[in-house]
């Protein structure tokens, strides 16, 4: 018996089958067909080899037709994390080589790279570290990657996949991929997750997309454009979904079958380019009632060059922060409007207070997310003037804008 082996465990009056991994000697380890791991202990177990492990075959096949190159960039998050212990805290602990060797079934679909970039937790992500994911991305393309993986904490990761979307230009599938829990529990999300992502990043699709689970069971994985995805839930393994848009494709596991859903770039179609410039002096202030319009002030005292604001319904917030609004914007501020309800479009031409923010110099966002507006205008500041991102923010420069949203949330029982 030895790992790769197809076993079939007896113990108890219960029979488990599955593929065996690297065990220990107080535990055998078996993949069940599921996806998930199972710890058995062997004293009192029966154990059928069901079939071996054909190590010769698989290469042979590999050498006969080389399957594209796929680099994984490990920025960490819940799907490098496990328990720890010591503390009984969830923690970064695996590099991307750890994540091929805990999801052997990754070698079967593609040749990959590990490359550890950062091991971090989403909320700690800072906009130098999209510059430093964005170079990345670049210099493994550059080399020869056919495809990317990039494993990211789920918290932030609509910021950073945003942030991508627009500092670079790519001919090959950038697939940002996570987990809503971690690898060492039985309800992990993580394989399902990186073997769907896996199949998207030896795909077509050559965009920045979100790979993450589209309902509660394991078997559909949604692929989200990186500019319309959004955490929409604290801890369900579907929280993410795409808003004002459909998903570009469902991929069905285990099969790896790719439905496509909506138009994309196509692999191949732009050359490699990066534009990783951004302007970190940017906020994003949430209306609400009774909020003091001097805090958009304080932005403006400290130097801030764009502000995006989340108002209320088609783009509102109270008259009383236009002065102030003004303000900014006579200070030379960018300040751009979105819409606290996701789904929709930021009309401010219905009400008095909406027309009144157009004539004080409020750009209409459209039917961006605000955490999208905030990054496309963090990007736009730091590669062109104020005057040009005044024009550019309302120009769709990678899938960020609709001439007609579509789509709503929806969460199973």
């Amino acid at each position: 018996m030895r790992e790769g082996d197809r076993v079939r465990v007896r113990k108890n009056g219960r029979f488990f089958e599955g593929i065996l991994m690297p065990s220990r000697d107080e535990f055998i380890v078996i993949k069940l067909d599921n996806g998930y791991n199972i710890g058995i202990s062997p004293e009192g177990a029966e154990i059928e080899v069901v079939e071996e492990a054909r190590i010769e075959e698989r290469i042979a096949e590999r050498e006969e037709v080389e399957p594209p190159f796929i680099s994984i960039i490990s920025t960490g998050g819940t799907i490098a994390s496990k328990v720890d212990y010591r503390t009984g805290a969830v923690t970064s602990k695996f590099s991307a080589e750890e994540i091929l060797e805990l999801i052997p079934e990754l070698r079967e679909i593609s040749r990959f790279r590990g490359r550890a970039l950062f091991n971090i937790l989403s909320e700690n992500m800072k906009p130098g570290n999209w510059v430093k994911m964005a170079e990345a991305v670049y210099e493994e393309i550059e080399n020869g990657a056919e495809g990317i993986i990039i494993t990211h904490g789920t918290d932030t990761m609509g910021y950073s996949s945003a942030a991508l979307s627009f500092m670079l230009r790519t001919p090959v599938p950038v697939v940002f991929v996570g987990a809503q829990r971690s690898a060492d529990r039985p309800s992990s999300d993580n394989v399902v997750n990186a073997v769907c992502a896996a199949h998207v990043a030896k795909s077509d699709i050559a965009e920045v997309t979100v790979a993450m689970h589209h309902t509660t069971s394991d078997d559909l994985v949604a692929v989200h454009r990186g500019t319309k995805v959004r955490k929409m839930h604290t801890s369900r393994r579907d929280a993410f979904k795409s808003v004002n848009a459909s998903p570009v494709a469902l991929v069905e596991y285990p099969s790896g079958r790719i439905r496509v859903l909506d138009d994309y770039r196509r692999r191949g179609e732009v050359e490699l380019e990066i534009y990783p410039k951004i302007e970190e002096r940017c906020a994003l202030i949430k209306f609400y009632p009774g909020a003091p319009p001097e805090i958009i002030d304080y932005f403006v005292e400290r130097n801030y060059r764009g502000i995006v604001i989340e108002g209320t319904g088609l783009g509102h917030v109270s008259s009383e922060w236009i002065p102030h609004v003004s303000s900014a914007v006579e200070r030379g501020v960018v300040v751009v409007m979105t819409s606290q309800c996701l789904f929709g479009r930021v009309c401010d031409r219905v009400y008095d207070t909406g027309r009144d923010l157009l004539k004080a110099g409020v750009i209409e966002a459209e039917d961006m997310l605000p955490e999208t507006a905030l990054v496309k205008l963090m990007w736009l500041l730091g590669n062109y003037s104020p005057e040009e991102t005044r024009k550019l923010m309302k120009v769709n420069i990678a899938g960020e804008i609709n001439p007609r949203s579509r789509g709503g949330v929806t969460f199973g029982l």
